[in-house]
């Protein structure tokens, strides 16, 4: 018999209710709200309102323009508590703050009576007018293979504020500069995004050292009166697409800071540390030049209120805030890893994906692929392969190392601290402001127009590595060398999503094109024994999908050794470990995750090949509801059935739990389903694979119990409409 406790933490779990603490009639993750974002000046005249029914920012417009309301209209909550700037410049050398109002007596709380008594800051940029607009897209998104039907740009609305320079700045700043914060909020998410433009209008060149584009005085999450060193900040999600280094927001966020206020004075904490003023803004630079007639951009920063602060409900809200913002993401394609670049190993791994149903073929890392080649042999031969691929209907791509590796000292990133090469993430890496780094991605740009690729997989990516280098052509030193650099492989993304081109990139690049990063797994472990290789690989879905929708990560099966591990991990000869290979299926297709099967082949007999398309057919039946948002049921721990639960309200097919049995024996259970993100609220039809459907009456948690029966090592998916 099953251990008692386990079989009780399972029910309770599957059966907690949403906690779900909104004050509006419908539920924005449930059901879709099409309260139109709006501007509108109060009636008063003297403030605009930015709103969407789930948000609203407040500006007041004299005598300068500043936030003084930042409201969740879901729950009811003042998230400001104080007015500060707009943002913050610094321009050759001199600091500026744009727009703000002066005099608040207490920073604890704005009172509205306060508001008439404000005064404006004469050292500061001046408001001068606004725009209202719709949203326009980021870049251009050319939809060439399957995804979800998502808007870009997304719905909504733009409001432009401008300010010119103080009257007192005039002989430290050209008059003719002009600075514009833009603001864009969207329908049916409680989310909006901030960015600032300079205009050089003047006839000189001026040098943008710094910038601050977000500046927000917002209500602290806790109070501590000791010294306090794990504090929890308010709940608002920011991150900008300012991001690198990391496979997730958090470590690759390195724009959004938390900092303590110096002018709330009233706060609990002795030492005035509560860290409740938010700061948007590069760690370095930019320090670009603005030359006479051209604009600066800076990057965009995108803030999510949350109404709730339980991990299950937030995680929905980001999920969905990703397919917003970065809809590219939804794009999902099934993935082959060739390991052998030759013709006849490409043409088979094309042939094999087009027999079971698989959609790419990437040639992979030590595959001898070579995207830096420019003999016109090669790429003449790569054509070939293209066109032979797309009359198969696959897509092709290949592999780019770029980072992690040494190209010299004369191309390679300088420390600032030793002034020698060295120091950087990967310890050596190549500057993309080196001559190499320039010369590199030219060649990417004319390896895709002359040979047709669909994709590309681009390891190392660029993980925000300064250089202090004076000699590179592409910046002048440290402080500009992280902003240029960005630039060069974020615009490279950009102009590659607008062509259609797929990229895998195991780096935060979402926000300016990437489709798909790791899932988060360690590669070690794909050494390890096949079934715990198996165990593994459910406990990183589970883990990854908490922040990432099933498209946005991918995880990995080695059809050949990998990492070591010898035959107890390997999978070839495949029909001789058919459980194994059928377990990996079903863990990624089951989870709505493409993994990258690496190997010289998907099937070597038929009955491999059956099992294959069994499951690539079974995900592409269920593709939609399978791509939609998840419901994390239990992780897998080898000691009980775990599972996700897919929901989509709005979809046919509302759910569609996958429950997996790692135990020796089977598994027969009465089994809570929590559907509320279902959207169903009184009866569901649920039926076992492609069994006959039964009713299910909703409890009042929006629980159902079904039947269920499992295999040993088996598995079983429950369909909910």
């Amino acid at each position: 018999m099953l251990n008692a406790a386990v079989l009780t933490a399972l029910t309770m779990l599957l059966a907690a209710p949403p906690h779900y603490a909104g004050t509006l009639d419908t539920d924005w993750l449930v059901t879709p709200v099409t309260t139109p974002a709006t501007v509108r000046m109060s009636d008063d005249g003297k403030e605009l309102v930015l709103s969407n029914g789930l948000v609203a920012r407040r500006f007041r417009l004299r005598p300068n323009a500043a936030t003084v309301a930042f409201d969740n209209l879901m729950t009811g909550e003042s998230m400001l508590r104080g007015v500060k700037p707009e943002a913050r410049v610094t321009i050759d050398g001199h600091s500026f703050d744009v727009g703000g109002l002066k005099g608040q007596p207490n920073y604890a709380y704005l009172l509205d009576e306060w508001k008439d008594d404000l005064t404006a800051d004469p050292n500061a940029f001046v408001f001068v007018g606004y725009e209202v607009g719709k949203t326009q897209p980021r870049f251009a998104w050319k939809r060439v293979r399957h995804c979800a039907d998502l808007p870009w740009p997304p719905r909504g609305v733009s409001l432009t504020m401008s300010y010119r320079p103080p009257e007192r700045s005039q002989s430290t700043l050209p008059e003719d500069l002009t600075v514009t914060i833009h603001y864009e909020m969207y329908e049916g998410i409680p989310l909006l995004c901030k960015w600032l433009t300079v205009r050089n209008g003047s006839e000189k060149i001026v040098r943008l050292n710094r910038f601050t584009s977000e500046i927000l005085a917002m209500v602290e999450y806790e109070s501590e009166v000791d010294n306090y060193q794990l504090w929890r900040v308010p709940n608002l999600h920011v991150e900008s697409d300012y991001a690198f280094g990391g496979m997730n927001a958090s470590v690759a966020n390195h724009t959004t800071h938390w900092v303590p206020d110096p002018d709330y004075l009233t706060q609990v904490n002795y030492l005035r540390k509560n860290p409740c003023l938010l700061e948007s803004r590069p760690p370095v630079g930019p320090d670009v030049d603005i030359a006479p007639g051209e604009t600066f951009e800076s990057f965009r920063t995108f803030e999510l209120a949350f109404d709730s602060t339980e991990r299950e409900r937030n995680g929905l809200a980001v999920r969905r805030m990703y397919r917003t913002i970065a809809p590219w993401a939804t794009e999902n394609p099934i993935m082959m890893h060739v390991r052998r670049a030759d013709p006849n190993s490409v043409r088979l791994a094309i042939d094999q994906c087009a027999e079971v149903g698989f959609e790419m073929v990437i040639m992979t890392f030590g595959s001898g692929f070579n995207i830096e080649s420019e003999d016109p042999a090669y790429l003449a031969q790569l054509k070939e392969l293209a066109d032979y691929a797309h009359g198969k209907g696959i897509e092709i791509g290949g592999y780019s190392l770029l980072s992690s590796r040494r190209i010299s000292d004369e191309h390679d990133v300088i420390d600032v601290a030793t002034g020698k090469p060295g120091g950087a993430t990967f310890g050596n890496a190549p500057c993309l402001g080196s001559r190499w780094g320039q010369d590199y991605f030219r060649k990417l740009y004319a390896f895709y127009e002359k040979t047709g690729f669909d994709l590309l997989e681009h390891d190392g990516s660029y993980p925000g590595d300064t250089c202090a280098s004076r000699s590179h052509p592409g910046h002048r030193g440290y402080e500009d060398s992280q902003w240029t650099q960005w630039k060069t492989i974020s615009d490279f993304y950009k102009w590659c999503r607008g062509r259609g081109v797929y990229l895998n990139v195991p780096d935060f690049y979402y926000l300016t094109g990437s489709t798909k990063c790791g899932m988060g797994y360690r590669e070690t472990n794909w050494s390890l024994p096949r079934a715990q290789q198996i165990l593994h690989g459910r406990q990183n879905i589970y883990d990854g999908t908490w922040t990432k929708t099933p498209s946005m990560g991918w995880m990995f099966v080695p059809l050949t050794e990998y990492h070591g591990g010898g035959p107890a991990a390997t999978i070839e000869p495949l029909r001789d470990h058919l459980d194994a290979y059928e377990a990996h299926l079903a863990n990624n297709f089951g989870a709505g995750v493409q993994a990258c099967y690496r190997g010289p082949r998907l099937y070597d007999s038929d009955e491999t090949k059956a099992v294959v398309k069994k499951w690539v057919d079974f995900y592409k039946r269920y593709r939609d509801i399978l791509e939609s948002d998840v419901i994390h049921l239990r992780r897998a721990d080898g000691r009980d059935i775990d599972g996700l639960l897919h929901v989509n309200p709005q979809g046919k097919i509302k759910g569609l739990a996958m429950i997996y049995n790692p135990l020796d024996r089977p598994v027969e259970r009465e089994l809570k389903l929590p559907l509320y993100y279902t959207g169903l609220a009184d009866t569901a039809r649920i039926r076992e694979k492609e069994g006959e459907s039964r009713p299910y009456k909703l409890d009042r948690h929006y629980n159902v119990t079904v039947p269920v029966r499992i295999d040993a090592a088996g598995v079983t998916c429950l369909v909910i409409e």
